[in-house]
């Protein structure tokens, strides 16, 4: 898009409401109209600007949207023990819990609830989603329930309108720099 071509990540600008760093994971349920696969979104932010960003078809196709979430939700949340592991061997001290951003309440309440309600005779989808039990109940990594109009993730899982492009940019605290390179 011409209009931001000239934008560039800030770093260091916190809003008071946001964490130190951040991660957020959606996903697009079937949107290829071709292989019927779903598209995964993930963002990772530190210090209120973008260090790590991810959009891509899934490997393999889901049966219900609550499947391609948890799919999703696994992978970046792998992703954040990593970065978590990152933090601690540079002494980096973020000062709170590892933590992913989901809109889907289903997948929240599956993770953080006593019994896991998801039946699945998918063996793959039935491995992530004991996985993430697991790391939630050892308290590795927190999962957090947040808003769809909220959800950083979901401008890299679907087209949006020229409102939501422009809450997007704003989210991912993208500045115009165009005055300092003309």
């Amino acid at each position: 898009m011409e209009a931001t071509k000239h934008y560039a990540i800030e770093l260091g600008t916190l809003r008071t409401k946001h964490p130190i760093f951040a991660a957020a994971s959606d996903a697009a349920y079937a949107d290829d109209p071709i292989t019927r696969r779903s598209t995964k979104g993930s963002i990772f932010q530190l210090f209120g600007g973008i260090i790590d960003w991810q959009s891509k078809k899934q490997a393999i196709v889901t049966t219900l949207t609550t499947e391609a979430e948890l799919l999703a939700l696994s992978h970046i949340s792998a992703w954040l023990l990593w970065w978590g592991r990152l933090f601690l061997n540079i002494n980096l001290d973020i000062e709170q819990e590892l933590t992913v951003h989901c809109d889907n309440l289903q997948i929240v309440g599956l993770m953080i609830k006593d019994l896991p309600k998801l039946i699945t005779k998918l063996k793959h989808i039935n491995i992530h989603q004991h996985w993430l039990r697991q790391e939630v109940a050892n308290q590795s990594l927190s999962i957090q329930w947040v808003s769809t109009n909220d959800m950083v993730a979901d401008g890299l899982t679907k087209a949006l309108t020229a409102q939501r492009h422009a809450l997007f940019i704003k989210q991912l605290n993208l500045v115009d720099i165009n005055h300092l390179i003309n």
